[in-house]
């Protein structure tokens, strides 16, 4: 990596523990708003000083992020369907690697759906980021979504998705826990973060997700609604950091949640 890579992604990954978590915001861009996250602003404010990074749009963050804020900002740049829409998987570059560059971005993320009609088109579209966050010295967070008609979470599957965006260029990878996910990780010659997912129904299910995925590697967790749609949010963030930066196991994580809310 060259140097301006390599210094962008230690702000998101913190070289004092290896390992980060990421604050993920960014779903209204194809859900609108989402539950706990209508007034985006109101909920992230309280979360920053816990944040090793946000994911975010630019809307998001011109419109509801403190510009003096020192959080580093992981911008996503892929988009263009909805929820509603005929092809969840359908997605394009939306914003450009000079506005990533005017918005001060720590990194550039996009959506890439192995499996689907869109294969191709979101895989080249990622070989094309890279080439451009090569030239601007931006670290690029490959995402291994999936589209609604497919439920494949295996080993295997998650396997081949981040072994692939690895292959062409992606910094780190953003994807799903699973069983066997060590594999993934073994096979995958750049970090993992793991994503939260959908509400878990207790906050110790989440800080079991956390735990386990990065007892089996994962550099950290890139986690939403298991964290801003708690009832108490910030107590919920202590927690997961005790996790992934401290190892304390959940049951610990789930003491710091309790003296915290």
């Amino acid at each position: 990596m060259d140097w301006g890579i390599k210094n962008r992604l230690s702000q998101i990954i913190k070289p004092e523990t290896g390992h980060t978590v990421m604050l993920a915001v960014d779903h209204g861009y194809f859900l609108g708003p989402t539950t706990k996250l209508e007034n985006a602003r109101q909920t992230i404010d309280p979360l920053l000083p816990y944040a090793d990074a946000l994911m975010l749009t630019r809307g998001i963050l011109r419109t509801s992020v403190d510009p003096e804020a020192s959080v580093p900002v992981v911008l996503r740049v892929s988009g263009g369907t909805s929820i509603i829409g005929r092809d969840l998987a359908n997605e394009e570059i939306t914003t450009s690697m000079e506005e990533a560059v005017r918005l001060n971005a720590a990194a550039v993320a996009l959506s890439i759906f192995v499996g689907t009609d869109y294969e191709h088109q979101t895989l080249t579209n990622l070989a094309s980021l890279v080439d451009k966050g090569q030239e601007y010295g931006i670290p690029i967070l490959a995402v291994t979504a999936v589209g609604k008609e497919l439920g494949k979470r295996d080993f295997r599957f998650i396997s081949l998705s981040c072994r692939i965006a690895a292959e062409l260029g992606a910094s780190f990878v953003k994807t799903y826990y699973c069983d066997d996910f060590e594999k993934v990780v073994e096979s995958c010659p750049v970090p993992v973060v793991i994503a939260g997912g959908p509400k878990l129904e207790t906050e110790l299910d989440a800080m079991k997700l956390a735990h386990d995925a990065v007892q089996k590697g994962a550099t950290g967790v890139d986690m939403g609604r298991n964290i801003w749609q708690s009832p108490h949010p910030i107590a919920m963030i202590k927690a997961i950091r005790a996790v992934v930066h401290e190892s304390k196991p959940p049951e610990e994580a789930l003491e710091v949640f309790n003296q915290n809310k």
